[in-house]
């Protein structure tokens, strides 16, 4: 089982998420993290490096939707510095004023406490609607 360090790692980062902070969102990613945003989903693709992740996910984020959230329902434990979160996007993107709201999983890759991947897995089709 991942050990509580992970755990409360990752609590952590969505904790500021919740905050609006996105430093404390960086602060654990390793700083050549590997960030895979699923294919499909309208920033897809992989991100090195925390700045790529900034500019190509939360940034982007930031400016094309109204109150973007990821809820976490469950933070677990599945073993060997692998933390799964669980929970749903919501927002309103602003071109369309369209509301949107979409089931996630995170898997995230831990060592020595830092994020080294993280793979998103997301209803791509209900964000993609609230886009056209």
């Amino acid at each position: 089982m991942s050990n509580n360090s992970d755990l409360e790692v990752i609590r952590a980062h969505y904790r500021a998420s919740d905050r609006g902070d996105l430093v404390g969102m960086l602060a654990p990613l390793a700083a050549d993290v590997a960030w895979t945003e699923m294919a499909g989903f309208p920033y897809a693709g992989t991100y090195i490096g925390p700045e790529a992740v900034r500019d190509n996910v939360f940034g982007r984020l930031a400016a094309e939707w109204d109150g973007y959230t990821a809820t976490v329902d469950e933070v677990v434990g599945a073993g060997d510095g692998i933390v799964v979160g669980i929970g749903t996007y919501s927002g309103v993107y602003r071109a369309t004023g369209t509301k949107m709201t979409a089931r996630f999983v995170h898997i995230w890759r831990l060592e020595n406490g830092e994020v080294r991947r993280f793979e998103q897995f997301t209803d791509t089709a209900a964000v993609r609607a609230a886009m056209s």
